[in-house]
C-alpha cells in the first residue's frame, strides 16, 4: 500500500446524482481512525504446528500480505518463558518486522507470560520488571498507548500492541476469525452489559457504571444488572463482570465483534483451571478478551476500562486499538482475540441537490476541514469547515461536485 493510502482511508461508491442525471463516482477520504491489515504482522511459532495453521489462515482471511507473516521458534507447550530468552527471539522478530507494521498478532496459546509480564505487552514492550508489581498490589510503569488518540503507535511511540488469537484447537480458532470477519462494518445493535456481581472485591469497575451508561446514551444500548450471571441474552455485544468463574456462558448468544471479560486475578493464564480462563469467553462466542497473568490485585488501572473501551471501538477502531487504549497498566494482562474486528467500521455517503450527506460513527468530535480535488492526487481546496458534535454520526456537505473530497483534523 502507497503511502498516500496509509495516510487515509478511501471510500469509492458510485451515486446517481438526480441533477445530472447519471452515474458519478465521488471519493471521500477521513482521517486516519485505525489500524489497517497491511500494518499488522502475524506472528507464528514454528514448533506449535496449531499456530502455523491459525496464522496461514488468518492472513488469507483477512488479505494480509505474506510478507507480514513472522516466524519464531518457542518451545510448544510451555506456559512461561526466561525474561533471557524472550528477549533474545524478540530481538530476533523485531529485526524481521518491515518498517511500517504498526501492531502483532501472535498465534499461540502457550506461552502466555514471560516471566512477571505477559506475552502480549512483552512482545509490546520488550521485557522489563517495571511492568511488574514491585510488591503485592502495587501499581506498575502506566502504558503511553492508553486513551491515546491516533492510530500509528509505532510511527508515533515505538510500540506495536500486541493480541493472541488464542484457541486450543483450530475449529475454534477459524470460527473467532470468521467472527470477527463478520463484524466488519455490521454496525451491531446489541447491547453493553455492565454486570454488577456480588463478589465485592472483584466487582470494583462497577463504581464506574453508571457514567458509562451516561456517556453511552443514545450511542450504544447499555444496561446496568445485578447478578452473578447473565443469562439467555441474545443480543450481547459488550459483557463485563468481575467473578473468579462466570456461569450461563452457553446460554448467550454474542453478536460478532462483541467484547467480554471478567475481572479476576488469573484469567490470563489460559490454560489455567482455578480461575476462569479469559479463553471460555471466545469459545462461548466473543470476539475479542483479556486476562491478567499473575496477581493484579484488584487494581482498575491493570484491568481494561469499559467506557474508553466502547468510546474507540464504536468510532471505528479495531479491536486491538479499542482493547489496549483502555489499559492503563497493561504489564501484566493478556489480549486475546481477533485484533481486525470492526464493527462500527462504516462509511455511507448519498447525494442530492442540497448537498453530499455523511453518515459515520468513524469521526471524534472537533473541527475538520473539508477540501476537493479533480484528481486524487490534488490539488485540494478547500470548501467548507466542519464542526463535529460528541457522538455524531450523520453530516451534510454542502456540496454535491463530483470528484475527490477530503477531512482534515485540525
Amino acid at each position: 500500500m502507497s503511502l498516500f493510502t496509509r495516510c487515509y482511508l478511501f471510500f469509492l461508491l458510485s451515486l446517481s446524482l438526480p441533477t445530472i442525471g447519471m452515474a458519478q463516482d465521488l471519493q471521500i477520504q477521513l482521517p486516519k481512525y485505525r489500524l489497517q491489515a497491511d500494518e499488522l504482522a502475524v506472528v507464528v511459532n514454528d514448533n506449535d504446528p496449531l499456530s502455523v495453521r491459525i496464522g496461514e489462515y488468518y492472513i488469507q482471511a483477512r488479505n494480509i500480505p505474506k510478507e507480514n507473516l513472522l516466524h519464531l521458534s518457542l518451545q510448544s507447550g510451555e506456559t512461561t518463558l526466561q525474561a533471557k530468552h524472550f528477549t533474545l527471539l524478540r530481538e530476533k522478530l523485531l529485526k524481521a518486522t518491515p518498517k511500517h507494521i504498526q501492531a502483532y498478532a501472535i498465534t499461540w496459546t502457550t506461552p502466555y507470560r514471560v516471566a512477571c509480564m505477559s506475552i502480549t505487552s512483552a512482545i509490546t514492550f520488550g521485557f522489563d520488571r517495571a511492568w511488574c508489581s514491585k510488591k503485592q498490589c502495587a501499581s506498575t510503569r502506566h502504558s503511553p498507548y492508553y486513551d491515546y488518540s491516533a492510530a500509528t503507535p509505532y510511527s508515533d511511540l515505538s510500540i506495536r500492541p500486541t493480541i493472541s488469537i488464542a484457541a486450543q484447537n483450530f475449529k475454534n480458532a477459524k470460527a473467532l476469525i470468521d467472527r470477527g470477519i463478520a463484524s466488519d462494518g455490521s454496525l451491531p445493535k446489541g447491547t453493553a452489559y455492565l454486570v454488577s456481581s456480588s463478589d465485592k472485591a472483584r466487582n470494583v469497575r462497577a463504581k464506574d457504571y453508571l457514567l458509562t451508561r451516561s456517556v453511552m446514551y443514545n450511542w450504544i444500548d447499555t444496561e446496568i444488572v445485578r447478578t452473578d450471571a447473565l443469562r439467555d441474552r441474545k443480543d450481547v455485544l459488550f459483557y463485563f463482570t468481575g467473578k473468579t468463574h462466570v456461569d450461563g456462558l452457553d446460554s448467550l448468544t454474542f453478536l460478532p465483534g462483541a467484547i467480554a471479560d471478567h475481572l479476576t486475578s488469573t484469567g490470563g493464564q489460559l490454560n489455567g483451571t482455578l480461575q476462569m480462563s479469559a479463553l471460555r469467553w471466545l469459545e462461548a462466542g466473543a470476539t475479542g478478551s483479556f486476562g491478567t497473568v499473575v496477581e493484579p490485585c484488584n487494581h482498575l488501572g491493570k484491568f481494561p476500562e469499559p467506557r474508553l473501551l466502547m468510546e474507540n471501538y464504536s468510532h471505528g477502531a479495531t479491536l486491538i486499538e479499542a482493547y489496549w487504549k483502555s489499559v492503563q497498566q497493561p504489564g501484566e494482562g493478556i489480549f486475546i482475540g481477533d485484533p481486525l474486528a470492526a464493527p462500527y467500521d462504516s462509511v455511507k455517503i448519498t447525494a442530492s441537490t442540497k448537498g453530499i450527506t455523511l453518515i459515520t460513527r468513524n469521526l471524534k468530535s472537533g473541527l475538520y476541514e473539508l477540501s476537493h480535488a479533480d484528481t486524487p492526487i490534488g490539488p485540494f481546496r478547500k470548501v467548507s469547515y466542519l464542526n463535529v458534535k460528541a457522538h455524531q454520526e450523520q453530516f451534510l456537505l454542502p456540496t454535491n461536485k463530483q470528484g475527490y473530497y477530503r477531512l482534515t483534523a485540525l
